[in-house]
């Protein structure tokens, strides 16, 4: 009798726990031939990782053309996520992101999106000639931090750019905060877009009714989540999730445009081990987690100064909903950049956040951490206020710089370009990225006029320490720009 497939199955393990019992003799790749040939890096990761880093064969199915147990994984993993189908994605949210924006729209297409987006959206537009449409987000003026989408501005995007093809949207952003996708998602149906949801960091949204609306259950035609982020799988390992609005077959087609055929096993079994375990235990181990991250926030905000935020920021708009298991901080109260604590956590007590930006950290919980190292964190935090508390005199304010979009990002960035000293370049067209990595949003990207605001916020970014990441030129001291007709 057939196997009927429950979430308490992980085919992918399955398989590759029959392959070993089957003792194959290699005569494929990779070289290190089940790590006999790499001793070094075996005794690094174990033998146990290197025996099951192997090729795709008839037992183990084939990522590009899934019949069997790869197909029986995804068949579960979009049961577990309420989608019509899913497809396991080794090349990180950023593969999934660019699959969604090729999927949806041809050169010449309008997306309508924030500006805040991650750079994969822009590179997907490189790639595919699409033209953005951006809806300038609301700025928290205190916090320096972009806000969501409002609905009366989707809607205004929308009246001026009716024959846009899909409308983007971040849920949430890197800092928790939602926009109302149930309802640009209607609005985007009414007016015959596709509603393309990054969900990098809101894999954990499916498994838990406290926490905001998941994009397929707000009726999302397709969302890209990082399993890597708050699902506990590999990093590189993320899902794709698509409604029975899109063609399946032609996400796969797009997909093997870029994704390797040499997918690696050990990403693809901890998405099939992970799916397993949110789909079972989904909810108490994120209650675990806003349980921590509630606990943090009262902590942190006892201490004085820092602000770690929550739902009081939403207003039913800019603000539709808050992402409760974010560890958001402000620390610009303290006369300190975010990038300034991020530095001092790591180097003076050794902890490691998720990222610093100009007025903000980001910790970044999960179901891995325990109650100690919350209690380490709020020391921490507590004596960096103590003892490098400083004046806020001279500090930049974070602030949403609005772009001025001249050309779309394919032609910028394949046009005839030189090359600059950073400070020359006021007035031209960029035909690279610049921004700060993570979080990966950039300051200025391919087609947008560089402007002396921009020019100063760049040069104290860098001077605060954040990581810069885009230009040819690793120093950031020089910046590609278009060639003057």
């Amino acid at each position: 009798m057939e196997h009927v497939l429950s979430q308490e199955d992980a085919p992918i393990l399955e398989a590759l726990k029959k392959m070993k019992r089957r003792r194959l003799v290699p005569f494929d790749v990779p070289g290190h031939k089940r790590g006999r040939g790499n001793p070094e890096l075996t005794n690094f990761l174990g033998e146990d990782c290197l025996s099951v880093d192997v090729n795709s064969m008839k037992m183990l199915d084939n990522l590009c053309h899934p019949v069997s147990v790869i197909r029986d994984a995804e068949r579960l993993a979009a049961d577990a996520f309420g989608a019509a189908h899913a497809f396991l994605m080794i090349g990180g949210t950023t593969s999934a992101v660019q699959t969604m924006v090729l999927t949806a729209l041809k050169r010449g297409e309008k997306l309508i999106l924030p500006r805040n987006v991650h750079r994969s959206v822009i590179n997907a537009m490189i790639l595919c000639g699409a033209v953005p449409v951006y809806v300038n987000p609301e700025m928290d003026k205190t916090l320096g931090i972009s806000l969501g989408m409002k609905v009366s501005e989707v809607k205004r995007a929308i009246e001026e750019n009716p024959d846009a093809k899909a409308i983007f949207v971040n849920n949430p952003t890197y800092y928790g905060i939602c926009s109302n996708i149930k309802e640009i998602a209607r609005l985007a149906h009414e007016h015959g877009m596709l509603l393309l949801a990054d969900e990098a960091h809101g894999t954990h949204f499916y498994f838990h009714d406290a926490l905001p609306m998941a994009a397929m259950k707000a009726g999302a035609d397709m969302a890209a989540l990082s399993m890597h982020k708050s699902g506990g799988s590999l990093t590189q390992s993320s899902l794709l999730l698509t409604a029975d609005t899109i063609s399946e077959g032609y996400v796969r087609q797009i997909i093997n445009l870029t994704q390797t055929t040499s997918a690696s096993y050990l990403l693809m079994v901890s998405l099939d081990i992970s799916r397993r375990r949110l789909a079972l235990h989904g909810k108490e181990i994120f209650d675990k987690v806003i349980g921590l991250v509630e606990y943090a926030r009262e902590e942190i905000n006892a201490i004085g100064d820092y602000y770690a935020y929550a739902r009081e920021l939403v207003d039913g708009d800019a603000v539709y909903d808050f992402d409760i298991t974010k560890l958001s901080i402000f620390t610009r109260s303290l006369g300190l950049a975010g990038i300034e604590v991020y530095d001092l956590l790591r180097d003076e007590y050794d902890i490691q956040t998720e990222f610093g930006d100009i007025a903000n950290i980001l910790a970044y919980v999960s179901v891995g951490d325990r109650p100690k190292d919350i209690e380490r964190l709020v020391a921490a935090l507590s004596e960096i206020r103590r003892n490098y508390k400083k004046n806020q005199k001279n500090m930049l304010e974070a602030e949403y710089i609005n772009p001025s979009v001249v050309c779309g990002p394919q032609e910028a960035f394949y046009a005839d370009s030189e090359s600059l000293p950073i400070d020359e370049t006021a007035g031209r067209v960029a035909s690279e990225f610049v921004m700060c990595y993570p979080p990966g949003i950039p300051i200025l990207a391919p087609g947008e006029l560089v402007t002396p605001e921009i020019l100063r916020y760049i040069h104290y970014a860098k001077k605060k320490g954040c990581s810069m990441t885009g230009p040819e030129d690793m120093y950031i001291e020089r910046l590609n720009v278009m060639k003057e007709a």
